[in-house]
């Protein structure tokens, strides 16, 4: 069985899709042929991030992590983050020659932009240097493969998202009093997911957040129409999905959103804008409607078949997901013992900074 030595930043209490899916690799990795033994916030002192306290930076060091990993003696060490533990990880297997892979999950640049005025190019350099000592870089979906392709990345392989369908299925009863419509809104109040462009909409009905972050004593205030659930995990989100009937995704800057999986297994068209993550899940079939104008796109998916909307859901499993995984590791792992592929710290010396 192979050791991974997974190192992430982003881990429970957080909410989201990388601790999600982080989640299902230490569940069904064993299953297919890898132990794994992570490295997160947990297991350092942490402070939190200005301006998002909810989020704690681990002070991690990569001599403490180069000891961590003597002991463990992982066959190949994933960084699933670009922050303090990644970078500590990163340069921890550079030192150790140990094969290292990567996972892009977040449009750090965008984000960054949204709150500081930081040139996304700035961004994407730091990011082109992180990524460009993995053997593997993991990406959920072609739009965001081919976006990191043309910004100069390397080795990006694919790695996609499921869903839980036992958990996630269609309501049989209301349980809600709320006037109908409801459409709902699942992920982090936060800035970069654009949740006024749906609290701004005139629609019927209700309208649900789900969800807690540094924006939602601001935006609960600004919308006293709107019903803010804060954060809710298995069955409960489960049920709120389930009592909703429209699911409405804001976010322009999302690298897929395994909310949108899991509104579609609940029976929820979705509307959203046509940008990455929607593009790559709901182009080609019939399972929501994108439109620059999202109002028009939420009503649409009033009339939506329902049914459409579980076979979309359908073609995602989260062992399908696990396995591709464990397959990029061995493939990495691979390619680092091929002769002429050079050792870490080489490759290291041979990155740009910028292109």
């Amino acid at each position: 069985m192979r050791s991974v030595l997974i190192a992430t930043d982003a881990w429970s209490p957080q909410i989201n899709g990388v601790v999600r899916t982080l989640e299902k690799v230490r569940d069904l990795a064993p299953k297919f042929g890898a132990r794994t033994r992570f490295l997160t916030p947990a297991d350092f002192r942490t402070l939190p991030l200005p301006g998002y306290p909810e989020i704690r930076l681990a002070l991690a060091g990569s001599r403490a992590l180069e000891r961590i990993m003597r002991d463990v003696g992982p066959d190949v060490v994933h960084v699933a983050t670009e922050g303090p533990i990644g970078l500590a990880a990163r340069a921890a297997c550079l030192r150790q020659g140990i094969p290292l892979t990567t996972s892009y999950h977040t449009r750090f640049p965008e984000y960054v932009r949204a709150r500081l005025p930081v040139p996304t190019e700035a961004s994407y350099a730091f990011l082109r240097w992180f990524h460009g000592a993995s053997a593997s870089v993991m990406t959920a979906t072609s739009s965001l493969e081919n976006d990191l392709a043309r910004r100069g990345f390397r080795n990006l392989m694919r790695w996609t998202r499921g869903v839980d369908l036992a958990m996630f299925k269609p309501r049989t009863v209301s349980t809600v009093d709320w006037p109908r419509p409801v459409f709902l809104s699942v992920g982090r109040v936060a800035v970069e997911k654009n949740l006024e462009a749906f609290l701004d909409l005139d629609l019927p009905g209700t309208k649900v957040v789900v969800g807690d972050g540094p924006q939602r004593a601001r935006l609960a205030s600004a919308y006293p129409g709107a019903r803010f659930l804060g954060a809710l995990t298995g069955t409960d989100l489960a049920d709120v999905y389930a009592q909703a009937d429209v699911f409405v995704f804001p976010s322009r800057t999302d690298t897929f959103g395994v909310v949108i999986l899991e509104a579609l297994a609940s029976g929820l068209p979705v509307a959203a804008f046509p940008a990455m993550g929607p593009l790559d899940i709901l182009d080609g079939t019939r399972a929501g409607i994108m439109s620059d104008d999202l109002r028009l796109a939420a009503l649409g998916c009033l009339t939506v078949d329902r049914s459409q909307c579980l076979a979309v859901a359908a073609g995602y499993c989260w062992d399908t997901s696990i396995r591709q995984f464990v397959d990029n590791l061995a493939m990495a792992c691979h390619a680092r013992s091929m002769p002429g592929r050079g050792t870490s710290a080489e490759a290291e010396a041979r990155l740009p900074l910028g292109r």
